[in-house]
């Protein structure tokens, strides 16, 4: 886990607006640059949360056995006072942490 992600908000926080469009100059293409990274982030912790989860794998054939694992309840804990994606994603565009661009669409299709 990225220990940057821990430094943002884990609760809500008001937010100048004029921060969060400095770099777009509209808040809708900042709302919707900040969704698409903040899914970024949700996909690429799910998927090392489930690489970390797989060595608790129990390859016994009785599911009815049930056992608590100590340290698979406190990796799920951990995992869960971590702050959310969106908090993460705004953090980081506030703090310049990644790169967006447009994507232009050519005169003739816009046609």
């Amino acid at each position: 886990m990225n220990p940057h992600y821990l430094q943002a908000a884990k609760t809500t926080v008001t937010r100048n607006v004029n921060a969060l469009d400095k770099d777009t100059g509209n808040i809708y293409e900042s709302v919707s640059i900040l969704s698409k990274r903040a899914n970024q982030l949700a996909v690429e912790i799910k998927t090392e949360i489930n690489h970390r989860m797989e060595e608790f794998n129990v390859s016994g054939e009785n599911i009815e056995e049930i056992y608590e694992n100590r340290e698979q309840i406190e990796l799920s804990k951990q995992y869960e006072r971590m702050p959310k994606p969106s908090a993460i994603a705004v953090m980081e565009m506030l703090e310049n942490k990644f790169v967006f661009r447009h994507t232009e669409v050519p005169a003739e299709a816009a046609q």
